[in-house]
């Protein structure tokens, strides 16, 4: 793969004088660089960073937000509210399913293509004279139908992330931070942290190693990656944020002396007369925490048990089998924080993969019911995504007093991904948005993506597990590169805050656009939308009986549309 350089030093000039004859309360554009046979990625360093800056829609008009492959970056435009000039039906009978299958994947350097789906509106690109049946989309909107309150959106801060932050400039830094957290950002409001080390960190390592065997974790203290690298990059980013970061904090391994095989990884799980002391210990991370002024909002019962379970994963793990986390979570967890004076943290269970959820619920169910009493919510990953989402909804019905929080995410962690990172790859991009758009529309409240930024290869990763990122470090050049991701998550992020609610959205026309649209505190509804297809698509979206508004999907693009129907 190439990178084109060689009107790079024009794009800047352009950017930089069309920033300072508009005014310095304008948008920065993208600094794009353009990626051979893909789309572009944005550059940052210590002088220049791209920024996006929310507008408030006047009474009766819409803002929209628009990225694409052909490169737009949050692109603004503007429009208004339309009257239906004659009478038309607005019965519930006809409506159609909301969102449509996916499109199969296609495939870009580094990615092999999921087995396709079945769809029911792909298979026509770009042939003239194509019918209004396949490029119209018609929308229903029911600003009234509400579902799930959302909580946000967010990444996580890992040792890796920490220490490719920290080989940037201090201006770099800020640069970096502002782009994830301000009000001239994306907006994150939702951190997660790893209790301890994880795969992405550059040795394994637990808290309270020594003495072996001591239940009082006398030992018990913070390392020096909490120090110097997770805990300042959390408190730089609670400086510049619009809003409580509220932060999820999961174990990989406890100390490898309460571990059935004494090692960090493997298949493992936890010595029963240990059970209590690892309930302590997440106590005890809480309260060094706070003692560093970071509140942990939630804590999950310990990352992807299936891990210590199956044979062949190789970082940091400890197996549970639902009826062996029912036991500790009933018996040891769930009163240990109960009973504490930090008995508000929410206690997330599972934080494994969608199909894993039903079958781990079930059998805490079977073995102690009062497990799940101590569980606030569920917390699950992406990488079974093959299942279908629709599980999220079940779940939901089962126990509608747990939330669903999305807690990892990432690109290029499969083994057909033969690269781990790609620069500039819209189809991940594309992926990113399908599914918190599936999450969403099953109830989600919130999606935390994975290492806030990465190096050019995907770590440091002390078992040499490398994904990609949105943010890619450069420390070398002082420079960071904002992935397509990274705007795939600002169109959620900036645009949905905290407390907005789900509304109800069915399709009226024979192929749709993927979608979701909350409503906002202030009554304005907020709309992501996304065209996959190589083709243009018109999209009218009927807020009312009577009103709607009409935009145009570019083709492989998403848009962010907020409307103020006052």
């Amino acid at each position: 793969m190439g990178i084109s350089r060689g009107a790079g030093w024009i794009t800047t000039i352009v950017i930089l004088c069309s920033f300072v004859t508009t005014g310095l309360s304008q948008d920065r554009p993208c600094n794009a660089r353009q990626i051979e046979g893909r789309s572009v990625v944005c550059v940052c360093n210590a002088e220049y960073c791209d920024t996006i800056t929310r507008e408030d829609p006047e009474p009766g008009k819409f803002v929209v937000y628009t990225s694409s492959n052909s490169g737009l970056r949050f692109a603004k435009s503007y429009g208004e509210i339309q009257t239906l000039t004659a009478e038309e039906p607005d019965d519930d009978p006809g409506d159609l399913e909301s969102i449509p299958p996916p499109d199969p994947d296609q495939p870009e350097d580094g990615d092999t293509p999921q087995p396709p789906p079945p769809s029911e509106d792909d298979d026509v690109d770009d042939d003239e004279g194509l019918s209004a049946l396949w490029t119209n989309v018609t929308l229903r909107v029911y600003p009234n139908a509400r579902h799930q309150l959302i909580e946000g959106f967010g990444g996580s801060v890992t040792d890796a992330a920490a220490i490719n932050w920290r080989k940037l400039s201090d201006a770099a830094q800020n640069n970096f931070i502002n782009s994830y957290f301000s009000r001239t950002g994306i907006e994150y409001n939702l951190i997660r942290v790893p209790i301890a080390g994880c795969d992405f960190s550059e040795y394994p390592y637990t808290y309270a190693e020594e003495p072996w065997g001591d239940h009082t974790l006398s030992n018990f203290s913070l390392s020096s990656h909490d120090f110097f690298l997770k805990l300042p990059m959390i408190k730089r980013a609670q400086r510049v944020a619009t809003d409580e970061i509220k932060i999820t904090a999961s174990t990989w391994s406890p100390p490898v002396w309460m571990k059935t095989n004494e090692r960090i990884t493997g298949f493992a799980q936890l010595r029963p007369e240990y059970y209590q002391a690892y309930a302590d210990y997440h106590l005890r991370f809480i309260e060094e925490y706070e003692k560093a002024e970071v509140k942990i909002w939630a804590i999950t019962t310990s990352n992807e048990p299936i891990n210590g379970i199956v044979p062949f994963v190789q970082f940091n793990s400890i197996g549970w089998f639902p009826n062996q986390l029912a036991r500790w979570v009933s018996n040891n967890l769930g009163p240990t924080i109960r009973n504490s004076r930090y008995n508000e943290t929410k206690i997330l269970g599972i934080d494994d993969q969608r199909y894993l959820l039903p079958v781990y619920l079930a059998g805490m169910e079977l073995e102690d019911k009062t497990s799940l009493d101590y569980l606030d919510g569920i917390a699950v990953h992406w990488y079974g995504n093959f299942f279908p989402p629709q599980i999220l909804t079940g779940i939901q019905r089962r126990y509608p007093d747990k939330i669903l929080l999305a807690t990892e995410a990432c690109e290029g962690s499969m083994p057909w991904n033969s690269a781990k990172v790609v620069l500039g790859s819209w189809s991940r991009a594309r992926r990113y948005v399908s599914n918190i758009l599936e999450d969403l529309n099953n109830y989600v409240v919130g999606w935390i993506d994975w290492n806030l930024c990465l190096d050019p290869i995907g770590g440091p990763n002390w078992v040499d597990n490398f994904v990609d990122s949105p943010i890619l470090v450069y420390g070398d050049k002082d420079e960071f590169i904002k992935q397509p991701m990274f705007y795939a998550m600002g169109h959620f992020s900036k645009f949905i805050p905290r407390g907005s609610r789900r509304v109800r959205v069915s399709r009226r026309s024979l192929v749709s656009v993927e979608n979701v649209v909350v409503r906002k505190q202030n009554g304005n509804l907020v709309m992501v939308l996304q065209n996959r297809r190589k083709r243009e698509m018109n999209v009218r979206v009927r807020i009312s009986a009577r009103n709607y508004i009409e935009v145009t999907m570019e083709p492989e693009s998403v848009k962010t549309i907020e409307v103020n129907p006052n």
